[in-house]
């Protein structure tokens, strides 16, 4: 099987090279667009996947990124948000936001086995946190599938198992990039 082409959405990211570069790791193509530039229409066919990076700009700015929850929403293949990206989905999905205390740095993650993209982990990841901002349920039409300490919504799955999202930014450590693989893995048999 050829390798399948993800459409990278640059949130304005400052890691987005080391997200590129752990997506090719794993077999996919790595395409980017700025989120100015999705224009709300469905992916070209030619794109497998959808990944939303982290942002600079608040997640709950609804207006700067409905183009791209249309895009998100209206696209027929697989979504990772991270981060930012997550929070963007889970906002569009009626959930709300919750500062909490400043994350940086690595922290122990608890997520559900039974999930083929954590085909590659086990159930204790060691994650790279960047944040203070924090769901507290998953949004409608999704559950969480994986918990830590501070967050009880560290990874979401949507109930049809075509969006995900992690809090964690999965470009940074070995576990992250497992998951990374499991979601390229999920792309190409969906």
């Amino acid at each position: 099987m050829a390798d399948p082409e993800v459409l990278v959405v640059d949130n304005g990211t400052l890691s987005l090279p080391a997200l590129c570069k752990s997506l090719e790791r794993t077999g996919a193509r790595t395409t980017t667009i700025a989120v100015g530039d999705v224009d709300g229409a469905p992916l070209p066919h030619r794109y497998k996947g959808l990944v939303l990076s982290g942002t600079k700009v608040r997640a709950y700015d609804s207006e700067f990124y409905a183009h791209l929850i249309d895009t998100v929403f209206d696209s027929t293949v697989p979504v990772w948000g991270i981060c930012g990206g997550m929070q963007l989905i889970a906002l569009a999905r009626g959930s709300t936001l919750h500062h909490g205390p400043q994350r940086v740095g690595n922290h122990t993650v608890t997520v559900d086995a039974v999930d083929p993209v954590f085909n590659h982990c086990s159930t204790e990841l060691t994650l790279f946190q960047r944040h203070t901002l924090y769901l507290d349920t998953a949004p409608d039409g999704f559950e969480s599938i994986g918990r830590s300490d501070l967050a009880p919504v560290e990874f979401i799955r949507s109930h049809d198992h075509r969006i995900y999202g992690s809090q964690a930014h999965l470009e940074f450590r070995a576990d992250g990039r497992k998951v990374l693989q499991g979601y390229v893995d999920v792309v190409r048999t969906f």
